[in-house]
């Protein structure tokens, strides 16, 4: 499950004044609480003084392509079409999905998304590509969490 959640906090802008902003990022967890925690947890060393999650929301990608790259700093939202043949009427099927691409630009995300899906049997298009708010992603780490599951 993937959640977005938008923090809050005072930061110091090229002028050196205070400028409160709200950066969004994208957490792998079970529930909006455990996004939240997560955030909280991933920001602290980053963040000087009172910060705060201000949204916390499910977020529907049916995949994520992450590119470790330096100069991939961005992050796309992919509409991708599957078309499929409905084989008693002889029609084409079509049924469509979100995938976020990290990418340098929109060229790269594109790329990129055809490159992850080089495997893929199935048919698909691309209807849309849109660079999104969210500043990074956070995966799921068992060793972080403490846990053996």
């Amino acid at each position: 499950n993937w959640f977005e959640t938008k923090v809050r906090y005072s930061k110091m802008g090229e002028n050196g004044v205070d400028k409160k902003v709200t950066e969004s990022y994208l957490v792998d967890a079970l529930s909006c609480t455990e996004a939240e925690a997560r955030t909280l947890k991933e920001m602290e060393p980053y963040i000087n003084g009172a910060f705060s999650i201000s949204a916390v929301k499910q977020a529907k990608y049916s995949e994520i392509f992450l590119d470790e790259a330096d100069s991939a700093d961005r992050f796309f939202k992919c509409k991708v079409v599957f078309i499929t043949l409905d084989e008693k009427s002889g029609n084409e099927k079509e049924s469509s999905t979100n995938m976020l691409v990290q990418a340098s630009d929109l060229r790269e995300a594109i790329k990129s998304l055809d490159k992850g899906m080089e495997g893929s049997m199935a048919d698909y298009r691309i209807k849309g590509v849109n660079e999104t708010n969210i500043m990074d992603v956070f995966l799921y780490n068992k060793e972080s969490e403490g846990g053996n599951e």
